[in-house]
């Protein structure tokens, strides 16, 4: 990333500029200008200070949808769930300005704000992505149900505009929830191609709340590299099985509609464009997995672990037929395995997004504590998640090995034009 050229009496506002430049932030030969409505100074993007070769991996933070949903899933995530201690909504509204400037900022490759040249002021950016490339970074801003009503209370007055949708998920059947894995105002969901990248957006995006939020809860996560995958094949989780064979397709718009966004007459208007996040922080136990024969840990998911195919099947996308029976009558793809319990009738689809966590030793058994932060998007909670994960809750055979501690769901606010904030329609 770059930092914006600094200006030390009056910042980028008052910065000369050259008829080269008048003419660029007039759109002439295809580059443009942002100017925000951001309270944090400065936010000014010219797009001729990327560096070289940064706009190959830009996703664009503009748009309809917000991005980090249906993008092609990056290598690593920084997951931040936060609470709101300002009371005053329109605090709340300045800050969402603020989030929006700064992070379209991040996601083009630049660093937050002008580089300061006061010694005696700590800099606007923290730094840690400078000359780091953009990373495919997307930011994904979420709202909980405790940020319309909480205890009662009706918060900024937004309790009228929650979606009957947004709520606590219902306790399933062997939950073991930890209250600090749990809920949250709002969420922050960077993504990107560098660990660095995605932790340094979340943090200078922390650092702008500060004094009208905190951080409830945090996580990182990984899947395999690009690099180390260049045919981007299905993800394995930390069982050494692929995970997400079964999305619908990101590139098919009308299963996009179907199954992901929110529409007109799903509830309220200013959630249209949008989607519900369903989050979930699954230890996994790793140890005892791996003392378990391979045909048992096939049985348990339904499928082969090398291949990904269903069990009978050769490929991974081969056609799934949960009723076919062996020369002795039984299911060859058992009624408990995991994918025939998520899978159901078929019609129930969900948008998997998940990540792999490993936090180190778990210091009650000596073993890891690792697992899997299991994120998915959905139109409609209660018709696709819920009713999955009450089934799986109940009979899965991979309960055996797995226990959820944190649970969360948020509103993926609609995409933002430019000139607009991140929660415009919310608070419209």
């Amino acid at each position: 990333m770059k930092e914006n050229t600094p200006n030390a009496e009056t910042g980028l506002f008052t910065k000369k500029v050259s008829r080269r430049n008048m003419l660029k932030t007039a759109g002439v030969g295809g580059i443009g200008v942002v100017i925000g409505a951001s309270g944090i100074g400065g936010l000014l993007t010219l797009s001729d200070t990327r560096a070289k070769g940064q706009t190959k991996d830009i996703v664009p933070f503009y748009g309809s949808h917000q991005a980090g949903i249906t993008t092609e899933t990056q290598d690593n995530l920084y997951f931040a769930s936060l609470e709101v201690t300002t009371d005053n909504r329109s605090d709340l509204i300045q800050l969402f300005k603020d989030w929006t400037g700064a992070a379209a900022q991040m996601t083009a490759g630049n660093l937050v704000g002008e580089a300061s040249l006061n010694p005696n002021m700590p800099p606007r950016d923290t730094g840690e992505a400078k000359e780091l490339s953009p990373s495919n970074l997307t930011i994904t801003f979420g709202v909980g149900p405790t940020l319309f009503s909480k205890d009662g209370k009706d918060r900024f007055g937004l309790k009228s505009k929650k979606p009957a949708e947004l709520k606590d998920l219902p306790k399933f059947p062997l939950d073991a929830l930890e209250d600090s894995w749990c809920g949250g105002d709002i969420c922050i969901q960077a993504c990107a191609d560098d660990l660095q990248v995605a932790f340094h957006a979340v943090r200078n995006l922390v650092r702008i709340g500060r004094g009208k939020t905190i951080i409830h809860w945090a996580q990182t996560g990984f899947q395999r590299t690009k690099q180390a995958d260049s045919e981007k094949t299905t993800p394995r989780n930390l069982f050494g099985f692929k995970d997400g064979t079964g999305n619908p397709d990101t590139n098919d718009g009308s299963e996009m509609n179907e199954h992901v966004w929110v529409k007109a007459g799903d509830g309220p208007d200013w959630l249209v464009g949008g989607s519900y996040m369903v989050v979930r922080r699954i230890q996994m136990y790793i140890e005892v997995w791996d003392r378990t024969i391979l045909k048992e840990q096939e049985n348990t998911f339904g499928r082969h672990r090398d291949s990904g195919a269903p069990i009978g099947k050769k490929n991974e996308f081969d056609r799934v037929d949960l009723e076919a029976k062996d020369s002795n009558g039984n299911l060859i793809i058992p009624e408990n395995s995991h994918m025939s319990l998520s899978r159901g009738d078929g019609k129930a689809k969900i948008l998997r997004r998940p990540y792999s966590y490993a936090d180190g030793m778990d210091p009650k058994t000596g073993s890891f504590n690792a697992g899997l932060l299991f994120i998915c998007f959905q139109r409609n909670p209660s018709k696709q998640f819920i009713p999955i994960q009450e089934r799986l809750a109940k009979n899965d055979k991979l309960n055996e090995y797995i226990v959820h501690r944190g649970s969360a769901m948020f509103a993926c606010l609609p995409g933002v034009k430019k000139g607009g904030f991140i929660g415009e329609s919310l608070f419209g």
